[in-house]
């Protein structure tokens, strides 16, 4: 495949990035983690910007809510080191004259990712907090907390706990098997899947399916044999960027990456120009962003692919187009909004 690279501005801090539609177009949302810029760009070129909010930034996640003209949820106040006493999550409304109302639905300390799982019509707020509390950067002696809700629109948003005890509850990841929702979240005690109720009388339930301390997770099936495999980044903020195949009802670890060293951030199963991949990057050492593909797959071999050194990425997330795919990058250590456009 080819991938091209665009460079859209220059932003602070740069961390979190999703999209929205807004009137059947495509708008890319880049936001900082500092007190900082969130960004718009629209379809079909993605030249020009205009800007979302200006503060107060601390931005982890984007979330576009579904049936809805462009609105989306958002976490802001939560800034690095251990000030995230304040982390809430609002609700962005884009308007007609082309700003945007932006208005507080949750204070939650330490929310950290969240998503909107939906059933038939009916959507369900996950989140994950980091910690419970925290005295100093290196305390993580109060686990996190799953927390769960029903999102019924603009306004006050109620949650409970699902569950609690989970240390540097840092990972999050979307997961859609046999048309349903599922949620995959990790820690240092392992991985979840969070399903919501599948109707409205139903129960939430938690699956642990891996028991070994992980940063992030995301799954896809890389080989096409109908099974998924799982790349995860190990441990919290860790060196290594690993990936398992379940082989005789036991994870394996089939690939990982040459590169040791802290801060491996990104890890996204998509495909690109129609090829499954994991695509993968690192905050330091050499910085990179890459995806990984199967070299080959009877047996199955996996190789990492370099994408771009010296970047840095935190997030990433993929747009299909006609003709073309969109890595939409948020890199961090460069302080760079990019778009890798990939085509066969």
């Amino acid at each position: 495949m080819k991938i091209e690279k665009r460079k859209l501005t220059t932003l602070e801090s740069v961390y979190a990035c999703n999209s929205i539609e807004v009137d059947g177009k495509t708008r890319i949302l880049l936001a900082s983690e500092a007190d900082n810029l969130c960004l718009a760009w629209s379809a079909p070129d993605y030249t020009d910007s205009h800007t979302v909010w200006e503060h107060p930034g601390g931005t982890m996640s984007i979330v576009p809510i579904p049936g809805t003209n462009g609105e989306f949820l958002a976490v802001q106040k939560f800034y690095r080191f251990f000030d995230w006493e304040e982390a809430k999550v609002v609700h962005v409304r884009p308007l007609a004259n082309g700003g945007y109302e932006v208005t507080d639905i949750l204070q939650l300390p330490y929310i950290h990712r969240f998503d909107l799982l939906t059933v038939g019509d009916r959507h369900y707020f996950i989140a994950a907090t980091l910690t419970t509390r925290k005295a100093t950067r290196e305390d993580w002696s109060s686990p996190g907390k799953i927390w769960i809700g029903e999102y019924k629109g603009v306004g006050p948003l109620s949650l409970t706990v699902l569950k609690d005890g989970i240390t540097q509850n840092h990972g999050y990841s979307r997961l859609v098997r046999d048309g349903v929702m599922h949620g995959l979240i990790t820690g240092r005690e392992g991985a979840f899947e969070v399903t919501p109720p599948q109707t409205p009388e139903g129960e939430w339930t938690v699956q642990q399916f891996m028991d070994w301390p992980i940063s992030d997770i995301t799954a896809i099936d890389i080989d096409g044999d109908g099974e998924l495999e799982f790349a995860t980044i190990e441990d919290f903020h860790g060196p290594y960027f690993r990936v398992y195949k379940k082989i005789n009802g036991v994870f394996k670890k089939i690939f990982e990456h040459p590169e040791v060293t802290e801060f491996y951030h990104v890890v996204v199963g998509a495909t690109l120009a129609g090829e499954p991949v994991f695509i993968g990057g690192c905050r330091r050492g050499k910085q990179q962003l890459f995806y990984v593909r199967a070299k080959q797959k009877t047996p199955l071999e996996l190789e990492a692919v370099l994408i771009e050194e010296g970047v840095g990425p935190s997030n990433a997330f993929v747009l299909h187009e006609k003709g073309r795919d969109i890595i939409v990058v948020a890199n961090r250590e460069s302080n760079e909004a990019a778009l890798y456009f990939v085509t066969k």
